[in-house]
């Protein structure tokens, strides 16, 4: 069925953050700072406070009265909301002004005289830790690096072992660099304080409410009861809408300085350069293997550029996410990975990028590693992971790192994307084109041919393993029937832009029998919903559809002891079909839900015990994750002349259990695979020595269009999960996850002619024709 919320986005009816005016409200707007790393020696706004439209001008010093200049992050660290000492990452939010309009209030920022004193600014995630590195977290007693964490998983020694005795072992150094979710609109906040009730209400296009009214509460010191949060329609997220940002902060004080709700919204320059990025891995991956190709095990360093503070949106015992996923789907004896944390003078953040916690950087590193061991086995690189491949009879199987993969049939995925490309077809055409060309016939582009395969983790919880700030990330749901047989389900996730509207009233409606067009969905209110983490790292449907499975299954199980009433038998002689209770062995004599739900609000004499009202609540925890899984295949075009890649084909196999709505699915697919051939070519937040942010603005921060994309060709395979009630395994932004390496894989097997084994992301144009000419390659080139 077609998503039912189009019907107003579609006519430019939805209510966008930014659509909301309220009487008398007031607007704000951040200084930030021009320097990467700078003290701060003095801030004059008496010219700002002077401008006629200004209501109030605040600034680090006016917060650290209020004990709100500094904020916890989703990571257990603290941010500056606005800068006191020093400022730490270009564009740090240093001053806000209140005006009577957006533009007097941006007008007034130039009215603020800041006084810095520059500072060696660290932009180089392995130089921040070289001991003579200046400290960027000096605010924090007993920080004398710039060292976050150190953090692993896997049995060292038993890898060490393994790669002591192993045939061949290869080794890459592999950068998944800064990216940036870059969605349609912007962050922004309205806040409006009430002084007589005491009451705070924030419309906020975040996509977890919830999270942010319990941060709220801790940060402003208001009881988390006096607090309501709204996110209205969200113009895209993709996890740059789960952190805090200090503007919401800002908004709030603005709000109870001056009496009035006070709007914030972001420009497309401080969305790229302030809010939260994403990737930024700097990984040494080796493999273990025998001569014939079986891999026997995974090595791991990763250096984490965290930026200036640590905001990243990860659970509680997992700083580096679930990157320890990096086994991918293949069978190994032994794996270990170490990660180090560190700061830099970059913008905080660290969000799960369409996709599950880190879990994309651990996809790319395995996906590229394969591709090297091919190379030096001189194996097919399809041959070599058909060859390692987990079997289905392995499932379910724990993996060497600790996690356990719950169902799949990972070759007949693989094979069916061979099939679909015509695999050994395009090998021989490549083939004679390279032959053509070792001949002297170099006319026309270079061709080639990538592949990844992967196992994503998604669903988090179960909250016996993953939090957030403590909070476990179980969901709520409540369903209720109306006498008429109409029904409003409540859920605790957001959409933003996923079709949660159609997809859970979908749900329902299989379970209950009532048709989607009855059955409204509401959420994105913290008044209105039950509490829960949100909608970040695909988990949305896996838990919270699962969590509206249950809820109306509660509501159906009532609805049979008010149909026992109803019919005067016994409820276990009664027998569901879709939509109604009728009695076993009399399939006329039955009652729908919609006369059930009338019922049960009449003077019926109910079973003792049984209540009136068709009505339910749950809170549902997982009991582990789920693994959707799947295999890629990209087909490039290199021209030599100039390095320019175009992708001519691309072939994905998904398998996310259960798709509740195909169409939907495929335009998360269609979503996911865009992602990956911007993050592979084009997406890249550059910086220069002096932490200058070189992305900055659409001219510099390239994302891919249609003109870029090919027309995708999809495949699925359905493998069901035991998990979860409705076996959904994810929504398919799992494609983000395997796109990538499959791009990169397929510039780098162009390349081969050239005798590059070696490029890190991303490969622009630029870095591909420096390959090209034989010129050594760099990270750092900017986009032109």
């Amino acid at each position: 069925m077609h998503r039912k919320e189009d019907a107003r986005f579609v006519r430019g009816r939805g209510t966008y953050v930014d659509d909301v005016n309220l009487p008398g409200m007031l607007h704000g707007a951040v200084l930030r700072s021009p320097y990467a790393h700078a003290r701060i020696v003095s801030i004059d706004t008496a010219a700002a406070q002077a401008h006629p439209k200004v209501k109030a001008v605040i600034t680090g010093q006016t917060l650290e009265g209020l004990k709100l200049a500094w904020m916890p992050t989703l990571s257990a660290d603290t941010q500056a909301v606005l800068a006191t000492d020093k400022v730490r990452f270009q564009g740090q939010e240093v001053a806000f002004v209140v005006a009577e309009d957006r533009y007097a209030a941006r007008d007034a920022l130039e009215l603020i005289d800041v006084e810095y004193e520059p500072l060696t600014a660290v932009v180089d995630a392995r130089r921040a830790l070289d001991p003579d590195a200046p400290v960027i977290r000096d605010d924090k007693e007993g920080q004398a690096d710039n060292h976050i964490f150190d953090w692993g998983a896997g049995d060292e020694a038993a890898t060490d072992a393994v790669f002591a005795s192993a045939e061949v072992v290869v080794a890459q150094d592999v950068l998944y660099p800064r990216v940036h979710p870059a969605p349609l609109e912007t962050c922004g906040a309205i806040a409006d304080f009430d002084a007589v009730t005491g009451k705070l209400t924030i419309w906020c296009n975040t996509q977890a409410p919830h999270a942010h009214r319990t941060v709220y509460a801790l940060v402003a010191g208001l009881p988390e009861h006096k607090i309501r949060v709204i996110s209205p329609d969200v113009g895209g997220g993709f996890g740059n809408k789960v952190p805090i940002y200090p503007g919401y902060v800002c908004a709030i004080v603005g709000s109870i300085v001056t009496g009035k709700p006070v709007k914030w919204m972001e420009d497309r320059s401080e969305n790229l350069m302030s809010t939260g990025f994403a990737r930024d891995y700097h990984m040494r991956g080796e493999v273990a293997a025998t001569r014939d190709g079986n891999i026997r095990a995974l090595r791991v360093k990763v250096i984490a550029d965290h930026g200036a503070f640590n905001g990243t949106a990860q659970p509680t015992k997992f700083p580096a996410g679930f990157f320890h996923v990096f086994t991918g789907s293949y069978d190994v004896e032994a794996a270990h990975c170490a990660v180090t944390g560190v700061y830099t003078n970059k913008a905080p953040g660290g969000v799960a990028y369409a996709c599950s916690f880190r879990i994309t950087e651990a996809a790319y590193l395995i996906e590229r590693m394969i591709d090297v061991l091919a190379y030096e086995l001189k194996m097919d690189p399809a041959e070599l992971r058909m060859k390692n491949l987990l079997k289905p009879e392995q499932f379910p199987y724990p993996s060497p790192t600790g996690w356990e993969y719950d169902s799949g049939d990972y070759p007949r995925a693989l094979q069916l994307a061979l099939d679909m490309a015509g695999y050994d077809e395009l090998r021989a055409a490549q083939q004679q084109q390279r032959e053509r060309w070792l001949a002297g016939d170099r006319t026309g582009p270079l061709t080639g041919i990538g592949l990844s395969f992967f196992t994503e983790a998604v669903g988090a919880g179960p909250r016996k393993h993953m939090d957030i700030l403590g909070l476990g990330m179980a969901d709520g749901a409540e369903l209720r029937v109306h006498p008429t047989g109409k029904a409003v389900l409540r859920i605790s996730v957001q959409s933003q832009g996923q079709g949660h509207e159609t997809t859970y009233a979908q749900i329902v409606a299989e379970e209950l029998g009532i048709p989607v067009d009855d059955i409204d969905v509401v959420h994105g209110d913290t008044d209105q919903t039950p509490f829960g983490l949100g909608t970040y790292g695909s988990r949305s449907t896996p838990v919270s559809g699962a969590a509206t499975a249950v809820v109306a299954r509660k509501v159906r199980e009532r609805a049979r002891q008010v149909a026992s009433a109803m019919l005067e038998v016994d409820p276990g002689d009664l027998e569901w079909e879709k939509g109604r209770w009728f009695v076993r062995g009399d399939q006329g004599q039955g009652r729908t839900i919609q006369e059930i739900a009338l019922a049960a609000h009449s003077s019926l004499e109910l079973p003792e015990g049984i209540e009136g009202h068709l009505d339910a609540t749950t809170v549902y925890n997982p009991p582990n994750l789920t693994f959707p899984f799947g295999a890629y295949i990209c087909v490039v075009d290199v021209d030599p002349g100039t390095g320019q890649v175009k992708v001519r084909r691309f072939v994905a196999v998904d398998d996310c259990g259960v798709r509740i709505n195909p169409t939907i699915v495929e335009g998360q697919v269609h979503g996911g695979l865009a992602d990956g051939v911007g993050m592979a070519l084009m997406q890249l937040i550059a910086f220069d020595e002096d932490g200058n942010c070189l992305g900055a603005s659409f001219m510099d921060y390239l994302l891919p269009t249609s003109m870029e994309c090919p027309s995708w060709e999809l495949g699925e395979t359905v493998t069901p999960s035991p998990h979860h009630p409705i076996g959904a395994k994810g929504v398919g932004e799992s494609a983000t996850v395997g796109s990538p390496a499959a791009v990169v894989n397929a510039v780098l097997d162009a390349l081969k002619p050239y005798g590059v084994r070696h490029a890190d992301m991303p490969l622009t144009p630029a870095h591909v024709w420096r390959a090209i000419q034989g010129r050594p390659l760099r990270t750092d080139l900017a986009i032109t």
